[in-house]
């Protein structure tokens, strides 16, 4: 197998392995045992570190080594205000290329979130992220490939994580006892609305209620600090943090 194949391949599975929460933001992810795992050299497990760069899921530092994206709450605050201006535009760029068949795929992927988190044994996040993960990118799908989409698509990367913990914590959350849906309701209530105003070809409707979903996920996690605890400090260099911390650190793409 050449080396430019192995490295999709280990990118691939790497990439699974990080948006399924194996690895936590913050955690070093050493290329001797990937290459160990993946039956590979060290040189296309670098190559695939540059690929997760790029997508925005792992942090290279020169000489150092290579850590899953971490952001501060600053930083996720950010990523989400820029979120809620963006995605309403890409979307509104999508709506008139998408076809009835995605269209059809999203009311199932609907469905399945809301299975997800009602079945017997309790919720089940891994379930739900990947259902609303794709429905969320198959609206944008009439616009994939561009600027926008390149740009959306790389914050879902790296939101990924606190995604996951706003599902956690939402899912935990009872019935208020006035009545009306879970924090988890709440979500399937407004992706049962944005798919009716993408059904509709309504960009402006479909703006007020992805805007309010994306805000309401921002406000959520705000509310949580410790969510945004360190994780995966062994081998870190001293005084490296954040995404942007790791940055200042970064120099010539020399992987250790």
């Amino acid at each position: 197998m050449g080396d430019a194949v192995a490295s999709q391949r280990i990118a691939a599975a790497l990439r699974e392995e990080i948006l399924g929460g194996r690895y936590q933001p913050g955690e070093r992810i050493r290329q001797e045992e990937l290459a160990a795992r993946s039956g590979a050299s060290r040189i296309p497990v670098r190559e695939a570190l540059r690929i997760l760069e790029a997508d925005g899921l792992v942090t290279v530092v020169a000489n150092s080594g290579a850590w899953v994206t971490r952001l501060t709450a600053q930083e996720l605050s950010e990523t989400y205000l820029i979120r809620e201006r963006l995605e309403p535009l890409l979307l509104a760029m999508s709506l008139p290329a998408l076809g009835a068949s995605t269209v059809t795929a999203m009311g199932e992927l609907a469905a399945t979130m809301e299975a997800a988190t009602s079945a017997p044994g309790g919720p089940d996040v891994d379930a739900f992220l990947r259902a609303d993960r794709e429905f969320h990118l198959s609206g944008y799908a009439g616009a994939a490939g561009g600027e926008a989409w390149r740009i959306v698509a790389r914050m879902w990367n790296t939101t990924q994580h606190y995604r996951r913990e706003f599902t956690q914590i939402a899912a935990a959350r009872p019935v208020p006892a006035a009545g009306g849906p879970s924090g988890l309701g709440v979500t399937h209530l407004e992706h049962r609305l944005l798919l009716d105003c993408i059904r509709r070809g309504d960009p402006d409707d479909a703006e007020r209620v992805l805007v309010t979903h994306i805000r309401r996920t921002r406000l959520e996690l705000a509310a949580h600090p410790e969510i945004f605890a360190l994780a995966g400090e062994a081998g870190r260099p001293a005084g490296l943090g954040s995404r942007a911390g790791l940055a200042r650190h970064a120099g010539p793409r020399v992987l250790a």
